[in-house]
């Protein structure tokens, strides 16, 4: 596989207008500082073309997605967490969602 193709997730950070984040938010191992240094930078980013919520949420979604498997399962209950306190920090419900609806078997009549 070509190194640039690889790449593609440095790509879009440098090129995409969703969010201008300082180093190291990702970092923290705190989810209230995650959300609140989030929150904080999508309020004052110009690079952004959704609301600082949408952004901020999608940054972090962006983050635990590309680490992929490679994030060990306390570091994504950390991120986990951080999108819970970032829904708290804009006032945003939490949407509970429930599972996608199995169908009903049909009864064999006899």
């Amino acid at each position: 596989m070509p190194t640039t193709s690889r790449r593609w997730s440095h790509h879009v950070t440098e090129t995409s207008d969703a969010l201008d984040i300082e180093g190291g938010t990702f970092a923290q191992n705190d989810p209230k500082k995650i959300a609140a240094e989030l929150k904080r930078d999508a309020e004052r980013s110009h690079r952004r073309k959704s609301s600082p919520y949408r952004s901020a949420m999608s940054m972090l979604t962006f983050f635990i997605n590309r680490a992929g498997r490679n994030l060990p399962a306390k570091r994504k209950k950390t991120l986990e967490q951080a999108k819970d306190e970032l829904r708290r920090a804009f006032g945003v419900e939490d949407v509970q969602r429930k599972p996608a609806a199995r169908p009903k078997a049909k009864k064999k009549s006899r």
